[in-house]
């Protein structure tokens, strides 16, 4: 695979030196800028080997380098040739900026414009201003030299009626069109397909992992919505559950009706739309308010029926996931060590069994002892599938996606005794994810403001994580959704009730293992004998936390009552589903701690 690589590299050389440009910047998105792309755009796997969902490779005529986060560090090692590329953090050195450094005053970038937001481009231009040049190219080369790229997958619509997603799309439209008004826009363009979907009230499979359709839209300030999609891929009775107001365009008309929008104010979401969209507005002279998607904000307060297919969901998938773990701590006692895609293969197999369950939210993390190290490895991008390791840790994060809802859970497992160090690790974690989950926080709290909650414990033994602590989640939408997140990094929108995010601090120790205990958390409103309206987050998750590796003399006993009641809604909740073997196992495992 290295020496394709390397081939590949030399081939976008050339076409730099046929069209005299000295670099081309290489994205992981595609024109839609969100984080799951369908195998036919995955343009930086091809050019570099990279299977990440977060980086970008920067080519010149002679250097080459790949810009991952903390999270791939080691992934990219294994995965790019050294030879061939440079490895970067993509926080700590900027590809511009690295750029500058080995480019020559008056070197000309090679951009696709599709495949950068509109925020992105504006600061690139003024970052290398002066210095370099960036020049829009009108065809990707790598869509000229990937002689074998895969058809797009274009699956047919899926209806969700409003007793699963409990608002009709009129209903929806009305709202959006509302805030379109708001903003001065006439109209709104749309290119984040789960907003889309969401709006719509309509699901699909062109995705891996995320139930949307590719497709565009523009939704004027009337909640009129023209829908950029091939009508035969809409099943006959889409326009009876859209209701009035929806026309359905031919997908490649996109640029003329942009163009056409003489006299109109579009709204366009610098941070979620392409550039290419707003330099097409640009040279036809229409006028642009940037503001955020519409949707975003709706779409992430769940309505009261949302929210009960998303417990529902929970409660199945927590049966799921517990059959896998009676069954993998059955594996162990017998001396078994099963490998990682074994496991991986059998955790679906449970969830398969639910009569809801759509598909995986995103490929299931399957990691061994150190390989657990690597925060979101993926044993299907290595050469052998590694077995459990004997007296070490099997982290697994996984997810489904549920007609009802969508899941994302983190479970680290002993496999046999593990040793102090794990233990004090694992406890630490446990107490962050505690601390966090307990949280009290007035209207208008940020989630950055909460972020150090699951990290103290952590730091007070001069320990970290290199990735956020939480993100959002969809309804059988994004398992990474917006605008909401708990990070270091400053997020200016507050949590409100409604809102579901992940709670999944983590330690990782290279070369030796990795924990990371992950539940998602519903924000409620929680009454309080204050003066002062409080607010907090009601775990979802319904999965054991493995009690063989904690240290139960670092938990307070506050913790110990945080943990006996979790533990006590896990068995009353999913006990009902299970049966045998596995009931049993589910006993023992939510059996109350002492002090």
């Amino acid at each position: 695979m290295h020496a394709t690589i390397t081939e590949r590299v030399d081939a976008l050389r050339r076409w730099l030196d046929d069209k005299a440009l000295d670099a081309l910047i290489i994205p992981h998105e595609d024109e839609f800028l969100g984080e799951y792309i369908p195998s036919h755009n995955e343009r930086l796997h091809w050019a570099t080997g990279f299977t990440g969902s977060a980086g970008v490779a920067v080519i010149t005529r002679d250097k080459a380098a790949v810009f991952v986060d903390g999270r791939y560090q080691a992934q990219v090692r294994k995965q790019v040739p050294a030879g061939t590329f440079e490895y970067r953090h993509l926080i700590d050195a900027s590809v511009l900026q690295w750029l500058l450094e080995i480019l020559p005053a008056g070197s000309k970038i090679a951009v696709d414009a599709k495949l950068h937001s509109v925020s992105w481009l504006a600061q690139a231009e003024k970052t290398v201003a002066d210095t370099l040049i960036l020049t829009c190219i009108d065809s990707n080369p790598i869509d000229i030299l990937w002689r074998d790229r895969p058809a797009p997958l274009l699956t047919q619509a899926k209806l969700m009626g409003n007793e699963l997603v409990g608002q009709s799309s009129e209903s929806k439209r009305q709202q959006i069109g509302q805030a379109i008004a708001k903003t001065g826009a006439d109209v709104a363009l749309l290119s984040q397909l789960d907003s889309i979907c969401w709006l719509l009230n309509i699901r699909g499979d062109d995705v891996p992992h995320l139930p949307v359709l590719l497709s565009t839209a523009l939704v004027e300030s009337n909640g009129n919505v023209h829908f950029f999609i091939d009508l035969l891929r809409l099943p006959a009775v889409f326009l009876n559950h859209i209701g009035n107001g929806v026309f359905v365009r031919p997908p490649g008309s996109i640029a003329a009706s942009l163009a056409a929008m003489t006299g109109q104010t579009v709204l366009v979401d610098p941070q979620t739309s392409n550039a290419w969209t707003s330099q097409v507005l640009n040279q036809n002279n229409i006028n642009i308010v940037h503001a955020v998607d519409p949707c975003l904000l709706p779409k992430a307060i769940k309505n009261s029926t949302e929210i009960s297919g998303i417990k529902a969901s929970h409660i199945r998938d927590g049966a799921a996931v517990s059959r896998f773990l009676a069954w993998l701590d059955a594996q162990v006692t017998a001396g078994i060590l099963p490998n990682e895609a074994k496991l991986s293969d059998k955790i679906y197999s449970f969830r398969t069994l639910d009569e809801t369950f759509v598909g995986l939210s995103f490929d299931t993390i399957s990691a061994a002892g150190e390989n657990a190290a690597m925060c979101h490895y993926n044993h299907l991008n290595q050469p052998k599938s590694s077995e459990l390791e004997w007296n070490n840790v099997y982290l697994v994060d996984s997810g489904g996606q549920y007609l009802g809802g969508t899941t994302d859970i983190t479970r680290t497992i002993a496999i046999g005794d593990c040793n102090d160090t794990v233990k004090i690790a694992f406890t630490l974690v446990l107490k962050g994810h505690i601390a966090l989950g307990a949280a009290r926080f007035p209207k208008g709290t940020c989630g950055n403001q909460l972020d150090v909650l699951a990290r103290q414990y952590l730091w007070a033994h001069g320990f970290d994580y290199d990735h956020g602590t939480g993100h959002g989640v969809g309804h059988f939408l994004s398992v990474h959704e917006g605008p909401q997140s708990i990070a270091k990094a400053s997020n200016t929108i507050p949590l409100l009730p409604g809102m579901v995010l992940s709670n999944e601090p983590g330690y990782y120790c290279a070369d030796s293992f990795g924990i990371r205990i992950e539940n998602l958390e519903l924000v409620v409103e929680v009454p309080t004998q204050g003066d002062v309206a409080m607010m907090g987050f009601e775990s979802l998750t319904r999965v054991p936390i493995d009690r063989r590796l904690i240290n139960t003399s670092l938990l307070t006993s506050s913790e110990i009552a945080w943990w006996n009641d979790y533990h006590h809604k896990v068995w009353q909740d999913v006990s009902p589903l299970l049966q045998g073997d596995d009931l049993v196992w589910l006993e023992q495992a939510t059996t109350s701690l002492s002090c």
